[in-house]
């Protein structure tokens, strides 16, 4: 089946008036093919920096995105692999607390410290460690402080070994699979800690997914991530994240550094309700990345806010419907759509409706059908699902005669066009 769009306007919105110019172009959606949604995204997805934002940092990959709708404020070459070094330290966390989730990990495991994790992430390595001794048994808990607070090498290997078996098995089986289950389609990973390895590799667009995952689906062990220091084999070691000490609100996440990819940060902090996630990397010394991401989240909490496009089951539209005893079928949002806007009023926003379609009936009431992406001033800042709100029974025998007709039709039509 084609991609179908759906659009719902362009307009210039000011803060007061937001809700009510979008839902006004919901009520007057026109069908456009497949062809403009390649166009839009080539649009959006090939410029390497922000345009018209008002800022331009000096690390060479940044992103700076809005916790709860997933909203991006600004981004310069966001989809560029780089070694993320420590920081994908966050990726061997995730896999940790998912496995927790489900029952597979106990917190109150305990996973032995190889001479392989002692020598390679330990004392003997010179990396950042958390000192733990050769043989000696470690509860999940602990090597989970251990990681994420004092970004230990041993205990991210320990964790691996503890899980997999051996780290190779833990970066290919356990963190690739579960970066692509998240949606996370760039990142190649080749050891659980980011020492230097070429098959370590990280946009920091996925880091920023990965952060907000992290934030928003594992609170109870988000927390960890804001504790300031911890003491293991009597050796205290303060939490390497410089924001904590420096900036209101900020409660994580992770740091990085190797030789191969500069110095990095994945940042967040809550300031009058709002948690936003900052990610640099390839910066040239640790003072430049604190100072570059402690200065753009402070640019996007001076400069946005947080507006509500369309409320929680509120109509956005309408998808084509095939076969069913209705041409179409209302489209809802199961929860706000919602995107930051300068405090200005100055952005435009475009936003349509992306579904692959037409939809096959019979429908059921929740089905989801796609998406609501909506565009600030050329950039995506938001993408919402959208599910069908009402049940569509299956049309008759003439109806559905029909509707094939039209889609040979079409499809006959397109591909004319296409070899044109």
């Amino acid at each position: 089946m084609a991609f179908r769009l759906i659009s719902l306007g362009r307009t210039r919105f000011t803060p007061g008036a937001l809700t009510r110019g979008l839902v006004a172009a919901a009520l007057a959606v026109s069908l456009s093919w497949g062809g403009m949604l390649n166009a839009a995204n080539q649009s959006v997805q090939g410029a390497k920096k922000t345009e018209d934002v008002g800022f331009d940092g000096d690390a060479p990959t940044a992103i700076l995105i809005e916790a709860s709708s997933g909203s991006v404020l600004f981004e310069k070459n966001a989809d560029e692999l780089r070694a993320p070094s420590s920081m994908m330290k966050l990726m061997t966390a995730e896999v940790v607390f998912n496995a927790i989730k489900k029952g597979d990990v106990k917190l109150t495991d305990e996973y032995r410290i190889s001479e392989n994790a002692w020598r390679r992430g330990g004392a003997p390595s010179g990396t950042s460690t958390m000192f733990a001794a050769i043989n000696s048994k470690v509860s999940v808990d602990d090597l989970l402080h251990g990681a994420i607070i004092q970004s230990g090498n041993d205990a991210c290997i320990a964790l691996a070994e503890g899980i997999a078996g051996n780290e190779r098995i833990f970066a290919s089986d356990f963190m690739t699979k579960r970066a692509r289950e998240l949606g996370m389609t760039k990142s190649t990973f080749a050891n659980s800690n980011g020492l230097p390895d070429p098959g370590n590799k990280m946009t920091v667009r996925e880091l920023g997914m990965l952060a907000r995952h992290i934030i928003l689906d594992f609170p109870e062990f988000y927390k960890l991530f804001g504790e300031k220091e911890f003491t293991w084999n009597k050796i205290r070691q303060p939490n390497r994240n410089p924001l904590l000490n420096s900036m209101e609100g900020a409660d994580g996440l992770k740091t990085g550094y190797t030789k191969e990819g500069g110095y990095g940060m994945v940042g967040s902090a809550v300031q009058n309700g709002t948690r936003l996630i900052v990610v640099v990397n390839g910066l040239e010394d640790s003072e430049d990345r604190a100072t570059e991401a402690k200065k753009m989240l402070e640019w996007g909490y001076r400069n946005f806010e947080s507006r509500t496009l369309i409320a929680a089951d509120q109509p956005v539209g309408y998808a084509k419907v095939f076969g069913g005893d209705s041409r179409s079928v209302k489209l809802v949002a199961k929860e706000p759509v919602k995107v930051m806007v300068h405090k200005n009023g100055s952005d435009k926003l475009i936003a349509r409706i992306v579904y692959s379609g037409p939809v096959r009936a019979p429908i059921e009431a929740g089905q989801k059908v796609g998406v609501v992406r909506v565009w600030r001033s050329g950039t995506i800042a938001v993408e919402t699902p959208v599910y069908t709100a009402e049940a569509i029974g299956t049309g008759s025998t003439v109806r559905r005669a029909i509707d094939g007709a039209s889609e040979l039709v079409i499809g006959m039509f397109r591909a004319g066009a296409e070899k044109l």
